[in-house]
C-alpha cells in the first residue's frame, strides 16, 4: 500500500500562489471597471455640446443700429418719434377719412386759383365746410374748435446757408380725440392725409430736424 505523504511546507505556497492568483484577478476587474468610467466622462463633453455655446460664438447685430435704418443711423428711431403718429381705432380712422373726402375738393379749388396762403384757406375751410379755429389757453387747456391753419415751417437751404419760409399753408383737423386730417396747399401742389395725432404738434405736421 502506497500513502500520499502531504508535506506540511507545501500549503504555504499553494495557498500563497492562490492568494495571487485572486488579487490579479480583482485588479485586473478594478482596472477595467476605472478605465471604462474614465472613459465615458471623457465622452460626455464631446457629444453634449450646448447650443447656447455654439450660439454665443456668433455675431450678433449691434445695439446701436436700428432695423429698418438704410444708413444705419445711430438711435434714428429714438430721434425721430416726434414724428410718429399715434393709433387709430377703426372708428377713428372712418371719420378721419370722412372729414378728408370734405376736405380735399376744396384744397384743389385753392390750389387751383393760387390761393395758398394761410388767410385764404382758413376763410374757405371754415366759411364752406363750417369748422371753427381751434383755441387753446397758454396752458394748453381747449377752449374749442378744431382747425388749425399755420404757415408752412421754415425750412434750412444748403444752397443759401439759411432758413427760408415757403409760400402755403399747414393744415391740421382734429377729428375727435385720436384722429387727425393732416393737409397742405402750397404752390407746387397740395396734399390730405389722415393719421393719428403727432406726441409733440398734434395733428400738424411736425418739422423735420429737431
Amino acid at each position: 500500500m502506497v500513502r500520499m505523504v502531504t508535506s506540511p511546507q507545501r500549503l504555504p505556497r499553494l495557498g500563497a500562489v492562490s492568494a495571487l492568483l485572486i488579487g490579479a484577478a480583482l485588479a485586473s476587474l478594478t482596472g477595467c471597471g476605472e478605465q471604462q468610467r474614465h472613459d465615458t466622462t471623457a465622452d460626455a463633453p464631446a457629444s453634449s455640446q450646448s447650443p447656447s455655446s455654439s450660439s454665443s460664438s456668433s455675431p450678433g447685430a449691434s445695439p446701436y443700429v436700428e432695423p429698418g435704418v438704410v444708413d444705419g443711423a445711430p438711435h434714428n428711431g429714438d430721434n425721430n418719434a416726434y414724428r410718429r403718429p399715434g393709433d387709430m381705432s377703426p372708428a377713428d380712422e372712418e371719420a378721419a377719412q370722412a372729414e378728408a373726402a370734405r376736405m380735399e375738393p376744396v384744397l384743389k379749388r385753392l390750389h387751383k386759383a393760387k390761393k395758398w396762403d394761410p388767410e385764404s384757406v382758413q376763410a374757405a375751410l371754415t366759411g364752406k365746410l363750417g369748422y371753427e379755429i381751434r383755441k387753446v389757453t397758454s396752458r394748453g387747456k381747449l377752449l374749442g374748435g378744431e382747425l388749425d391753419v399755420q404757415p408752412i415751417r421754415s425750412r434750412y437751404e444748403g444752397e443759401t446757408d439759411e432758413y427760408v419760409t415757403p409760400e402755403g399753408a399747414s393744415i391740421g383737423l382734429y377729428v375727435g380725440r385720436h384722429a387727425c386730417v393732416t393737409a397742405f396747399v402750397q404752390p407746387t401742389n397740395y396734399g390730405v392725409k389722415t393719421n393719428g395725432p403727432f406726441p409733440e404738434t398734434g395733428c400738424m405736421e411736425p418739422p423735420i430736424g429737431h
